[in-house]
């Protein structure tokens, strides 16, 4: 027996309930992960309140690194043993061990700790993918990044700024924004009290950011418009604060011939190879120091109501974690 964070009904944190569970052996492909640090993200309370469905019930969760107890027949990717990480899914990782497909497990690297994994596999290959893929962020540009101070934010601000670009960040307190600075971010704005489209045509002499990077949704999207230059990208990834009404499609031509993607990191990394390529570009700049994994808390796994809890309130920063 082993027991899991499960939804028997979509809701607030109080749905989360500690089950037991029963755990097969692994099938063919399947590989069965003794879980040693699980990350906490956002797309975590959107299973959990319905905005993205799931069957009933469910395990939460779409990150985590461990241990292999088994590998099932056919196997080729991970043996018995192995340290590995994964992150994108499927969901299942708020438990003690799961099965999951083989092919989506990473093996990690002697230079970095579970706990690291954990702590930057969804968030780490999300910038990844954000700045080296959905746009190649070039030396010099300025980019304007939401949240720089939350678990994406900070591993993107670093790493942005190694590419020698301009970052400017949005955070909601003083202590956010001293934390955003000291990870990357040239310019921060304090969106409770500073309208940061204004401020953000003041630091580009009213040019504009060539790209938004914007996991906060609803409450920025007018404003992230306004900061792009004509023919700039506006990368929306995230709904922390509501998904996006919908709109015309000739706002984006009204505000100068703008660009929309709504990318997400399962298309990313849909092929193995993709997937592996992105973990050790992420595990290299680790590695190398340019980027350094920041963990705002840890909780014990049947305390993750209150994870969701600190991370819905925005009172949290870095990447959260949950402990089996």
């Amino acid at each position: 027996m082993t027991h899991a964070i499960r939804i028997h009904a979509t809701g607030g944190p109080e749905a989360l309930c500690w089950d037991e569970v029963v755990v097969a052996a692994p099938g063919p492909g399947e590989a069965l992960v003794r879980h040693t640090a699980i990350g906490v993200n956002y797309i975590d309370t959107y299973h959990r309140s319905g905005l993205y469905p799931l069957a009933m019930p469910a395990t939460l969760g779409m990150e985590g690194a461990g241990i292999v107890e088994a590998a099932g027949p056919g196997v080729v990717e991970v043996r018995a043993g192995d340290r590995v990480a994964y992150a994108g899914g499927p969901v299942g990782a708020y438990a003690e061990r799961r099965l999951i497909p083989a092919h989506r497990l990473v093996p990690l690297p002697a230079g970095v700790t579970d706990d690291q994994a954990a702590a930057i596999m969804l968030k780490g290959m999300t910038a990844q993918y954000l700045l080296r893929q959905t746009h190649v962020v070039q030396p010099g540009e300025t980019i304007l990044v939401h949240a720089a101070a939350g678990g994406v934010g900070l591993i993107a601000c670093q790493w942005a700024k190694h590419l020698g670009a301009v970052v400017i960040g949005t955070v909601g307190t003083d202590e956010k924004a001293a934390l955003a600075r000291a990870h990357g971010c040239d310019h921060v704005i304090v969106y409770t009290r500073e309208d940061f489209a204004a401020r953000v045509r003041e630091i580009t002499g009213g040019r504009g950011v060539s790209v938004v990077y914007d996991s906060v949704g609803k409450a920025t999207w007018e404003g992230s418009l306004d900061c792009l230059q004509p023919r700039g990208l506006m990368v929306s990834y995230g709904n922390a604060s509501g998904a996006v009404p919908p709109f015309s499609p000739l706002v984006l031509s009204a505000k100068g011939s703008l660009y929309l993607t709504r990318p997400t990191l399962m298309t990313y990394t849909a092929k193995r190879e993709e997937l592996l390529a992105t973990a050790a570009d992420l595990f290299a700049v680790v590695g190398a120091g340019i980027v350094t994994p920041r963990v705002g808390g840890a909780y014990p796994l049947r305390e993750a109501g209150r994870a969701h809890r600190d991370l819905e309130s925005r009172a949290t920063t870095g990447s959260l974690l949950l402990r089996p």
